[in-house]
């Protein structure tokens, strides 16, 4: 590995940590960190689920051998084989309140028999804090992107029931700089552990195998950067960092191979066995070809004043590589060198078009949207509108977003989702529509979908000419998903944690791709996070434990309670009764939302997306929903 911070003892705790991390973030999956169940059977279910998981079936567990999360960790950090099982059982068997804070300790601890040797500590005490400096860079050019969201919307506290459950509070880690420098470089260094090609990976028994980062590993990075009280664009940054090291990397290899006479091929495939450079395995094709040098100055700038002494971290990349990316040394060729050795050539989404048909689908397209492209992003959002009017409507609605993500937009079935709204906005200002909304009968059609009671016919007859264009909706869209499914699995987001946000259509979308990744296999290290915005599936006749199981963080179900337009047109169609877009999901893990009251009609979701977005404060690794607040004048 590149040379570390961190003595044996210490990267044998980091490891003990991620191991812990992955398990609670598991567990995770169906009782959210903070949350309270709201009975007594569903606390129990929780309880039962893991308990089966625990005793029943061991390989299912992320910590398990066979997954292949954790030995190329350990690997990588040099941890002695003889300690891999003993770790896994720990992490497996144990709850995290006994180990989190002993680990932390040893971690922390100043008074280790390394100290003795001053000189060894004085080297690794500076490149901690060359790493915390070039994080801190990075963060400053994220934080200018964010600003204004950030100014416009209260943020949550970060102080939450969590602390108390695993016991933090009691680990007296504090906040001193030398503190802060030694978390970041943990954090780095089990990031690069997380993402490196190790040669342990190459061993049969890891059928499961990705390469890559795993949604997982993000996830339990996110869980670890809460304990340690670092804010998650650190984490990011650090992000950024490993994966311009590795583009530096692979232009100074490239350059070495010309000079030798060596295949860069060759030479890069002795290269990437280093260990931290399989970090570029992420970049997604040319999505990472960064032809004018990075795109933030401000990135390009701190890379620079760094470069002495940051290089010395990563002896194969050097000062001089460091100081050639500041200047814009990027090249195609060398990332097609990157996207090559992994599998990830080609333009990936940007600008993709599917590669056959299913079905009747016509029309399936990423397009990029935002700021965040060819900079080094190792996330993906895929973000899919499903009631739109116009072609801009598929973008629109994520416009203004601030995030860290690598951000696409799904346009599919424009034809199909323009006439279906259409039609219903018609029919809203019809005058049968009109005179049913004076009587009320639209509440009346809600309250029917959530009980037994049959709609009156005149309801029924009034929604027959919708029905066709809905019903032909349902099914593009459930076509749509599996398309979105066959996407991932091709890896043409670059291998990189996906996260998928749609409403209306667009949620149906997502949910049936979770579908079909959990029929498909083994598939539940592609995507980290899900939220869905008023969607169109039913409660009870949907498999939802397979699709929770397919993320590896928050899924979240957003849903408005006077959304009648959604019940009466999705009731007409397939006559079923409950409808996540206007109730709540009552299954272990779904993070249910109420926004009734941001959302007026069913296409208010085109408008407020943004907004709910925001306030469900996604980077945050716990449930969070910041309600939106009457202005009050202070004076």
């Amino acid at each position: 590995m590149a040379v570390s911070t961190l003595s044996s003892t210490q990267r044998y705790a980091a490891g003990a940590l991620i191991a812990l991390a992955l398990r609670q973030a598991q567990i995770h999956q169906t009782r959210p960190l903070g949350s309270e169940p709201d009975s007594p059977a569903q606390g129990e279910r929780s309880s039962t689920s893991s308990s089966d998981e625990d005793g029943a079936d061991q390989s299912r567990l992320w910590t398990h051998e066979s997954q292949g999360l954790l030995r190329p960790v350990f690997s990588f950090l040099e941890i002695d084989e003889k300690a891999w099982p003993g770790l896994e059982e720990t992490a497996a068997a144990s709850e995290a309140k006994h180990h989190i804070g002993a680990f932390m300790r040893i971690i922390f601890d100043e008074e280790e028999e390394e100290e003795e040797k001053s000189e060894n500590l004085s080297e690794r005490s500076d490149q901690e804090l060359a790493i915390s400096k070039s994080v801190d860079a990075m963060v400053m050019t994220l934080d200018e992107n964010q600003s204004q969201t950030s100014d416009q919307n209260p943020k949550h506290s970060e102080s939450t029931d969590s602390d108390a459950e695993l016991n933090l509070d009691q680990l007296s880690i504090s906040d001193s700089p030398v503190k802060y420098q030694r978390k970041i470089s943990l954090l780095y260094e089990l990031l690069s552990a997380c993402v490196a090609d190790s040669p342990v990976q190459k061993d049969k028994k890891f059928k499961k195998f990705r390469k890559g980062y795993d949604a997982r590993h993000r996830a339990a990075l996110r869980l670890l950067a809460t304990w340690l009280n670092i804010k998650w664009i650190k984490m990011e940054a650090i992000e950024i960092i490993v994966a311009c090291a590795a583009m530096a990397a692979a232009k100074e290899e490239e350059e070495k191979a010309k000079e030798e006479n060596e295949s860069p091929k060759s030479n890069w495939q002795k290269w990437k066995r280093g260990g931290i450079i399989g970090a570029a395995a992420l970049t997604g094709g040319t999505l990472l070809a960064i032809t004018g040098g990075l795109a933030a100055p401000a990135i390009a700038a701190g890379f620079g004043a760094l470069a002495p002494t940051l290089g010395t971290l990563v002896p194969v990349i050097g000062a001089s590589g460091f100081a050639a990316m500041a200047s814009a040394a990027g090249s195609v060729a060398g990332s097609v060198a990157v996207a090559a050795s992994f599998g990830a050539a080609g333009a990936g989404l940007s600008g993709s078009k599917m590669a056959r048909r299913i079905g009747s689908i016509k029309e399936f397209e990423f397009k990029p949207i935002g700021e965040n492209h060819n900079q080094g992003r190792l996330a993906v959002g895929i973000l899919v509108a499903g009631f739109v009017f116009e072609e801009a409507d598929f973008l629109r609605p994520w416009e203004g977003w601030k995030d860290n993500l690598e951000r696409y937009a799904l346009q599919w079935e424009s034809q199909n989702l323009i006439a279906v709204s259409t039609a219903i906005q018609d029919w809203i200002t019809s005058r049968v529509t009109m005179e049913l909304m004076k009587q009320g009968a639209m509440m009346t059609v809600l309250s029917s979908l959530v009980t037994a009671f049959a709609w009156p016919a005149v309801l029924l007859s009034a929604t027959d000419f919708i029905d066709s264009k809905w019903s032909i909706a349902i099914d593009r869209s459930d076509k749509a998903g599996k398309l979105l499914a066959e996407t991932l699995l091709k890896g043409l987001q670059g291998n990189r944690p996906v996260t998928l946000v749609g409403f209306s259509l667009g949620a149906r979308v997502i949910f049936k791709c979770l579908q079909e990744l959990a029929e498909s296999g083994n598939n539940d290290g592609l995507v980290e996070r899900v939220v869905l915005l008023g969607a169109p599936v039913s409660v009870k006749g949907e498999k939802w434990d397979s699709a929770r199981k397919m993320v590896a963080g928050r899924f979240i179900n957003a849903y408005s309670t006077n959304d009648w337009i959604l019940g009466i047109t999705f009731r007409a169609s397939l006559l079923t009764q409950g409808l996540a877009g206007i109730q709540a999901v009552d299954i272990p893990g779904i993070e249910n939302v109420d926004v009734t009251d941001m959302i007026e009609g069913h296409s208010s979701y085109l408008t407020t997306a943004r907004e709910i977005l925001q306030r469900l404060e996604l980077e945050t690794y716990y449930p969070v929903f910041v309600k939106p607040t009457a202005v009050t004048d202070s004076k």
